[in-house]
């Protein structure tokens, strides 16, 4: 599968090709050597971009193929489900995230109860050695794996020595010059439930994201002078707290070249209490345009800014007087930042 290498962090537009694979048996078997990482990598946040940027360059440098090994679901969905964390992207965000690093595959695991029983010789044997043909395996120095999670970096040392692959163990990647403040997907997380969208995209190092499929609503939006933009409840990605955002809407169907892709838009996240709704959604009002029809378009959502918590007004003329503050607050933020 292509992915355009400026769909996520930089303009270019160079299409790479870029392997997945979803189960060992995809696998060629005239793969060559490969360069490996392994993990979750929900949110593929700027801690993984650093274990990836190493896959790639370490994966060049010995001609070799750099692959990112994942699973899906979450393993403490299927070994705690009542303690499994909010996923921040779904399966296909998550896939696109790490094509845009420069991988040449991906390869998805099912993580079920049986997988889970695996010893960490058998995980390394059968995955990185005998399936992947790993001459280097690259880890962040917390990484766990094999049954109840008894493999750490030392012991995939020592595996490595027996099977010939080095392993390269990372520091911790984080926020400062101490580096105290780590970057994790437990962080990212708990900064978009709390709303604090802008730090969430420091962890990222680009906008928090929603995908979604554009629906008809209440027309309630057209009726105030703000048509908003409706997602779909199948969206993709972490909605974060309830509240109002600046952020953008981009238009997927479009090329990316197109003036009308990435529309500066606020952003509402609620149930509309001042009319008693009961649906929690998303929708986005592009600024300053009323002329859109975006039925039936894909478009992704990002959070830039958190202006205020929802509120319940109470007249209609106090909400349209709120709405224009929110959009002048908008204007503002938007006009200072390039879209990535």
């Amino acid at each position: 599968m292509g992915t355009p290498r400026g769909s996520g962090d930089d303009a270019a537009t160079t299409v790479v090709a870029v392997q997945r694979w979803y189960g060992l048996d995809d696998i060629p078997a005239d793969l060559g050597r490969t360069v490996v990482t392994l993990g979750n990598f929900d949110g593929v946040h700027r801690g993984h971009r650093e274990v990836l940027t190493r896959v790639v360059r370490e994966a060049a440098e010995r001609g070799a193929t750099p692959v990112a090994v994942t699973f899906e679901p979450h393993p403490i969905a299927v070994l705690y489900p009542d303690r499994a964390p909010a996923a921040v992207m779904s399966l296909e965000q998550r896939l696109d995230a790490l094509e845009s690093v420069g991988l040449g595959a991906v390869l998805v695991i099912e993580f079920t109860r049986e997988f889970a029983q695996q010893t960490p010789e058998e995980f390394v044997r059968g995955t990185f050695v005998d399936a992947l043909g790993a001459c280097a395996v690259v880890v962040g120095k917390d990484t766990r794996f094999g049954v109840r999670n008894s493999g750490d970096v030392e012991t995939l040392r020592e595996l490595g020595a027996a099977h010939g692959f080095e392993v390269i163990a990372l520091e911790d990647i984080g926020e400062g010059s101490d580096q105290v403040a780590r970057w994790s997907s437990t962080q990212l997380r708990a900064e978009l439930l709390a709303g604090n969208v802008a730090h969430a995209a420091q962890i990222l190092g680009r906008p928090h994201r929603v995908t979604g499929t554009v629906v008809h609503g209440d027309h309630r939006g057209r009726e105030l002078g703000y048509p908003t933009a409706n997602l779909s409840q199948d969206h993709e990605g972490l909605v974060p707290a309830d509240g109002v955002y600046a952020g953008w809407l981009v238009r997927l169907d479009l090329d990316p070249a197109d003036l009308d892709r990435t529309l500066p838009a606020a952003v509402s996240v609620g149930s509309n209490p001042t009319f008693d709704g009961a649906q929690r959604r998303v929708e986005a009002y592009v600024l300053d345009r009323t002329d859109l029809d975006l039925y039936g378009e894909r478009v992704v959502v990002e959070f830039v800014s958190h202006l205020r918590p929802t509120l319940r007004f109470d007249s209609i003329e106090a909400l349209v007087d709120q709405m224009a503050e929110d959009v002048a607050r908008c204007r503002e933020i938007l006009s200072a930042i390039v879209p990535s």
